[in-house]
């Protein structure tokens, strides 16, 4: 058996592409007489949904075939007749009718050749009639290049280079009519029309303003609406060309509204209404307002208010459910860790007030086409709503569900942990008296148990045989995967009669096992897939957050760490804590360690202070006393001064106080406002610009800190809004990220 080469250049944009020391394993080998290879890829999911996968592979040739798919995240194409899967394998597509996944051609799978990924699954933005996909070519560990693909040829078209990779949102977003698609690259606005026919424009042309992907909203008719400052444009995609050419002096689109707030792209977001009258904005997540987009803040009577919403603080996404005439539901999702409380919150806009309504059953929802159901699901299942009462018609699934799309109003496709289903409803009067009249398989998402058939007529090669629940399934790995009712399944075996089979334990690399073939009817044994450099040994980095007196970027800091099983440290300046109490409470409920920043933002080397041996120890002591009253748990003795203006003589201050003080050795210089640029001209960095410094200058024992909450001199963007991005890159690189006092004591062995 051999390996095919693959080029140096294939292996460096593998190597960007996917994450290369994390927790994916290989298990059950089952190799038939035929030498049918089948084994499940397991991915641990460090800042995505554990998963694996079952795939086989037809000795001696290595290349895979996959049997079922995660549905991590969903998309539905070709007018309905196609889904789109994206998860830590790759991307493929299901028939809604019913298949097995099918690889797109150009775009990069473990079925194709590509590792697995153990990190995030990074988002892409595919058109809606499902011929191009954009994704982003990674070239650092901020950076890519943003590149279209074509679904049916493979072939590429590089459209930008220098854009940031996705965090939370895809820097780019497609018409509805699949003709054009907005993106966003340094803070600048461009369109791209796709017209094979003729030769693409050039850049400079085609600039919209000023803004991100979050200052963009496609309407229903094929318009987008583009807010900037305080001001709403109507841009017709027809026109856009000709626009564009003006750009310079004159604003493309037509103003539709004004809005009574400055809008922050990094921070705040909006939804048009279907019928393009009104929309509602989200200031900095948390602040949300029903706006008549004839609002006029010069000649208004001054008799109007406008319907508000205050959500809590711990927000961490919001969604707007808005059917045509039809009422207005906001939804926000809170911290997993707030035990005890619903993951998500909703309200609906009724008369000139935002009403509370009961909790959905899960953090993600979708309207039908005709707005009277929808689809609310998460960890706890999924379940159909009568969308205007607000009322569960049916529980569709009690399995932890990861994507729903609908194909009709009666007619919808579900992706739980176990299978990818089309369900169908009755033909009701109304949404009341909907229910499923028919549930048919698409798709197997995961596979609990497998084999091949054990006994087989004539010439006929085994099926395989899949348990999924409490159901067996079969395949031929042509046709869909069909019910079967009683499964004889063939003893598993690791021998033929050409080939032995077995998994070799990796010490490091992107797998913890490899599936190892030995050609015992010849001389050789190689590797089933790729191998790449290993490097061993322990590569652990400190991460600390630093709260002086505010707590945005907090929750997402929390649900960032959670996702990618990270303890860290955060250090809590005395300001912070009598400010935010419950924060510094979600601190320790979440197990991180606690530290402190002093009991006031006090630059200890400013020459106006006294500063001695009892100032610094009463000052930790106070800091100490008021944690403890807000959390019931004392700080670790770790500190350092604020702004980490440290000296000898604070630091042995401190040490008679019995604290030992920290000492950063990156600095991000995540502190620069775009005050401190103007008045001492000091470098100010992007948020994307700080992860490729800090990936830069990194190494093993060092210890990173990233300051939460806002400047007061203000910043364009902020380290803690690319925090995904910045642990990604870190695990891609083999780092583990620990507690200070981790590293501390792993310093001293």
């Amino acid at each position: 058996m051999k390996i095919r080469p693959k080029s140096l250049l294939f292996l460096s944009f593998l190597i960007l592409s996917f994450p290369l020391w994390g927790k994916v394993n290989f298990s059950a080998l089952d190799l038939s007489a035929d030498n049918r290879l089948l084994f499940k890829a397991n991915s641990a999911g460090s800042g995505a949904a554990a998963q694996s996968a079952l795939f086989i592979a037809r000795l001696p040739d290595p290349a895979l075939q996959q049997l079922s798919s995660f549905p991590e995240k969903m998309d539905l194409i070709d007018n309905g007749r196609m889904l789109q899967i994206r998860n830590a394998f790759g991307c493929s597509r299901l028939p809604i009718s019913g298949g097995l996944p099918r690889q797109i051609p150009g775009f990069p799978s473990f079925a194709g050749g590509s590792p697995a990924s153990s990190g995030r699954v990074e988002d892409m933005a595919v058109s809606a009639d499902g011929r191009f996909l954009l994704y982003i070519d990674p070239v650092s560990a901020a950076y890519g290049n943003l590149v279209m693909l074509d679904a049916s040829s493979g072939a590429k078209i590089t459209v930008a280079l220098h854009v940031e990779r996705p965090d939370r949102i895809f820097p780019a977003s497609w018409s509805p009519d699949s003709r054009v698609f907005v993106y966003a690259r340094g803070g600048k606005l461009y369109y791209y029309t796709v017209n094979p026919a003729s030769a693409p424009v050039d850049e400079k042309f085609r600039f919209i303003g000023e803004g991100t992907v979050n200052s963009v909203y496609w309407g229903r008719g094929g318009d987008f609406f583009y807010l900037r400052a305080s001001t709403i444009y109507r841009v017709r995609a027809a026109e856009l060309f000709a626009r564009a050419l003006y750009a310079g002096f004159l604003e493309i689109g037509t103003v539709a509204g004004k809005i009574p707030f400055e809008f922050s792209p990094g921070f705040d977001s909006f939804w048009i209404a279907p019928d393009a009258r009104s929309l509602i904005l989200s200031k900095g997540g948390r602040n949300i307002f029903y706006i008549p987009l004839d609002f006029d803040d010069y000649e208004g009577s001054g008799d109007a208010s406008l319907p508000y919403l205050a959500v809590p603080r711990a927000c961490l996404s919001l969604q707007v459910l808005w059917p045509s005439g039809g009422a207005i539901t906001i939804l926000a999702s809170l911290p997993a860790q707030k035990t005890g409380e619903p993951p998500t919150l909703a309200w609906r806009l009724q008369g000139h007030a935002f009403v509370p309504l009961s909790a959905p059953l899960g953090s993600s929802a979708s309207l039908s086409p005709d707005g009277t159901k929808a689809l609310a699901w998460g960890s706890g299942g999924i379940a159909l709503y009568d969308y205007i009462n607000w009322k569960i018609l049916d529980t569709i699934s009690t399995r932890p569900a990861y994507s729903c799309v609908w194909i009709g109003n009666d007619d919808f496709a579900i992706g739980d942990d176990q299978r990818i289903e089309r369900i169908r409803l009755g033909s009701g009067n109304s949404a009341s008296t909907a229910g499923i009249a028919r549930r048919d398989l698409i798709c197997l998402s995961q596979i609990s148990r497998f084999g091949f058939e054990d006994k087989v007529s004539g010439d006929a090669q085994p099926r395989i045989l899949a348990q999924n629940g409490s159901s067996w399934y079969t395949t031929d790995c042509r046709s869909p995967w069909a019910e079967i009712p009683n499964p004889q399944l063939r003893a598993v075996s690791q021998v033929s009669s050409r080939y032995r089979v077995y998994l070799d334990r990796q010490s490091g690399g992107p797998y913890e096992n490899l599936p190892m073939i030995r050609n015992i009817a010849s001389v050789g044994t190689a590797s089933l897939l790729p191998v790449t450099d290993r490097q061993g040994g322990l590569r652990e980095l400190g991460l600390c957050f630093d709260l002086y007196d505010d707590a945005e970027g907090l929750p997402e800091a929390l649900d960032a760490l959670n996702r990618f099983g990270i303890k860290a440290t955060f250090f809590l300046g005395g300001e912070f804590i009598r400010r935010y109490p419950a924060a510094a409470a979600d601190i320790v409920a979440s197990g991180h360690e606690t530290a402190s920043l002093f009991f006031a933002p006090i630059d200890l080397s400013d020459a106006r202070y006294r500063i001695g041996s009892d100032f610094i120890s009463r000052g930790l002591a106070r800091n100490e006393d008021e944690f403890y009253r807000a959390t019931g748990s004392e700080l670790a003795l770790l500190w350092h001064p604020p702004y980490y203006a440290a000296s000898p003589e604070v630091s042995s201050a401190a040490a008679q106080a019995g604290y030992t003080t920290i000492v950063r050795s990156i600095d991000p210089l995540d502190w620069v406002s775009r005050e401190d640029e103007i008045r001492f001209s000091l470098p100010q960095y992007s948020a994307s610009d700080m992860v490729d410094r800090i990936m830069e200058a990194k190494k093993p024992g060092a210890l990173v800190p990233i300051r939460l909450g806002l400047l007061p001199g203000g910043r364009v963007d902020y380290l803690f809004n690319r925090l995904n991005v910045l642990l990604d890159a870190l695990m891609q690189e083999g780092y583990t990220v620990v507690k200070v006092s981790t590293l501390l004591e792993h310093g001293k062995e």
